[in-house]
This record gives structure tokens, C-alpha cells and sequence, in this order.
């Protein structure tokens, strides 16, 4: 038993270092508990990887309907060929231009109520131009993954989601032949 003049640290010190313990255990296992978004795909092999970063790429432009606010952002490939007046031009973009949208749900800026901005994230949509990987659905290949915000996790669209996806690379291609002659590509460069 420890007789030294001051017991009370003895104590101090072990319910110190269990407290310690504990919130090693708690923190390794929300660390473990926390998605690795990276590591998801969609079947045809499009995957969430392919477009690290993707956070902090160049905003293209916005859009916005009642059910979303989104943002829509491009790597430097896919910046550099809008620059270069693709697809305006009749050009097609290069191999490796990608894209990302980013949808919220629309909410009202607490401080100006008639401001709409946005929200929960809803989901995140990624198309990318691989000509030969995707040569039967125009060059490009789409994937969709949808946003739950009481787990911050991501899991791929499906055909039950708003709006439907087919959960795979090819998903988008029907949807995008309306815009065939501007290379598949909907979102036009928003000048500044």
C-alpha cells in the first residue's frame, strides 16, 4: 500500500489513466464506425475514388429546382477544355475530364428568409469521359451515391431513389442523349 504523504494522487493517477483508456476505446471506435467513402462503387466499376478531391475541384456552375440546390464542380481537364470552348465548339471533352454535382436540400437562410441555400446533403453524382472504357454509352460514365445524414454515409443510388439511377456506370446515358451534339454534357460554363 503506498504510504508516501499524498494518497490522494495515487488515486488521481489510476482514474486518470483508465478515463484515458476509455477515450482511446471511444474515439478508435468512431474512427473504425466512419465510412471510407473511397472505397465504394458502382457495379461497372466506376468508383467513388475516381474522383478524390472532387471537394475542392472548380465550380462550373450552380442549378436549382424545389428539390435541390446543387453545385456542379471539375477537375483541371474538364476546366481547361470548357476554357478552351468545348463543348460549344463541337469538340468533344478529353479522356479524364470529370465532373461532380453536389445536391443539398433546399433550405432558407436564417438571416434573409426570401434566400434559398443549401441544406442536408442529398447525394453526390460523378460522370467522368473515358472513351474507351465507356464507348457504349457516349464516352462517359455516371455514377450516383446517395447521402444519409444520421450516419454520414454514402451508398450507391438505386432505381427507388429521386431521381432514379440504374446503379451503374451507364446509368446517366439516356438521360444525357438529349445532349449528344454538346458531348453528353448538360452544364454549360457560367462565365465570370
Amino acid at each position: 500500500m503506498f504510504k508516501g504523504p499524498f494518497p490522494l494522487f495515487r488515486n488521481t493517477r489510476v482514474i486518470s489513466g483508465a478515463a484515458f483508456g476509455l477515450v482511446l476505446v471511444v474515439l478508435g471506435g468512431v474512427a473504425l464506425a466512419q465510412q471510407d467513402k473511397y472505397a465504394l462503387n458502382v457495379p461497372g466499376g466506376l468508383a467513388f475514388s475516381e474522383f478524390r478531391g472532387y471537394e475542392r475541384w472548380q465550380l462550373v456552375s450552380t442549378s436549382q429546382t424545389d428539390k435541390a440546390v446543387a453545385a456542379i464542380l471539375a477537375n483541371r481537364e474538364m476546366i481547361e477544355a470548357y476554357l478552351a470552348g468545348i463543348p460549344d465548339n463541337g469538340k468533344p471533352f478529353p479522356d479524364g475530364a470529370r465532373m461532380a454535382k453536389i445536391h443539398w436540400i433546399p433550405a432558407e437562410n436564417e438571416f434573409f428568409p426570401d434566400t434559398i441555400v443549401p441544406g442536408s446533403q442529398h447525394d453526390v453524382d460523378f460522370m467522368v469521359k473515358d472513351s474507351k472504357r465507356f464507348a457504349d454509352s457516349g464516352g462517359w460514365g455516371w455514377a450516383a451515391f446517395k447521402y444519409d445524414v444520421a450516419t454520414d454515409t454514402f451508398t450507391p443510388a438505386t432505381q427507388s431513389d429521386e431521381p432514379p439511377q440504374a446503379n451503374d456506370a451507364k446509368c446517366g446515358f439516356e438521360c444525357h442523349t438529349i445532349v449528344e451534339k454538346r458531348d453528353y454534357v448538360f452544364t454549360k460554363y457560367a462565365k465570370r
